[in-house]
């Protein structure tokens, strides 16, 4: 179907009304941090805020946690996603149906619901207060909805390939990773960005595992950061861009393949 000059246009102005929208709270963050502080006059942009909110708030330990439980957190619950998916998506067993269900009751179940018995499980058997404490659930949490979505990618993917892999002998482990990975590679790219957000958004689960505060995350440092320095709202705006950067980072640096998943994905509904 040919689309004329003035739906075009059109589409053009519907979709930058939209994009304004959606970046005017980033712009307000943005243009807020770098006004001046409490008690300070003059100057036009000051990029010492960052420098000042960074030195206060103490976020270097906070983002160097955040890092290593989300790293942890997407490597776990990734290789569990795939190697699930691709059973549940290309194989035949008794129970399969139940059993992939009751993987996703994990996305039903609110976390608020069963934080405080779980804290008590770890806390018995020694984890609180480490970052196996702040992961583990974590994993559990990625890998319901990273178990789904693998699900949808590999029963979309064609039957021959599986087939002409095992009619040469190759393994089950082998034509995964050799012949059903390659052309996943978007949709993986795509839920571990999402399993990265949400790993380094996530703020109850660090709160309740780490009473003493040894695996204080990004988000817990902010909060506490705002309760010190609530009145001084340029700080709290250059220590609200200093946590969600390393977002806006790995989102840029995977955001073909996002993309891409995310069409693929819907192309397959």
């Amino acid at each position: 179907m040919k689309v004329s000059a003035g739906e075009r246009l059109m589409n053009y102005v519907i979709l930058s009304l939209f994009a304004l929208f959606a970046l005017f709270p980033i712009i307000t963050i943005l243009v807020t941090a770098l006004r001046p502080q409490i008690g300070v006059v003059g100057g036009a942009l000051h990029w010492e805020n960052f420098v000042t909110a960074w030195e206060l708030g103490n976020f270097a330990t906070a983002l160097t946690n955040s890092l290593l439980v989300a790293l942890l957190v997407v490597s776990l619950a990734l290789v569990l996603s795939i190697l699930a998916g691709y059973a549940f998506g290309t194989m035949r067993f008794r129970g399969s149906t139940v059993l992939f269900y009751l993987f996703l009751l994990g996305l039903m179940v609110p976390a608020e619901a069963i934080v405080i018995p779980l804290f008590f499980d770890l806390r018995n058997l020694g984890l609180t207060d480490t970052i196996w404490a702040i992961a583990l659930p974590q994993v559990a949490q990625s890998v319901a909805f990273g178990t789904f979505w693998m699900r949808a990618q590999f029963r979309a993917l064609p039957r021959n390939l599986i087939e002409a892999a095992a009619i040469d002998g190759t393994s089950g482990l082998a034509a995964l990773w050799r012949i059903v990975v390659p052309p996943s590679l978007p949709s993986i790219a795509t839920v571990s960005v999402l399993m990265f957000m949400w790993t380094w958004n996530e703020f109850l689960i660090p709160l309740i595992m780490s009473p003493g505060g040894q695996w204080r995350t990004a988000p817990l440092g902010l909060a506490i950061f705002k309760g010190q320095y609530t009145s001084d709202h340029a700080l709290l705006a250059a220590a609200g861009v200093i946590i969600a950067a390393p977002i806006i980072v790995v989102f840029l640096l995977l955001q073909r393949y996002f993309i891409s998943g995310m069409l693929e994905g819907a192309s397959k509904e």
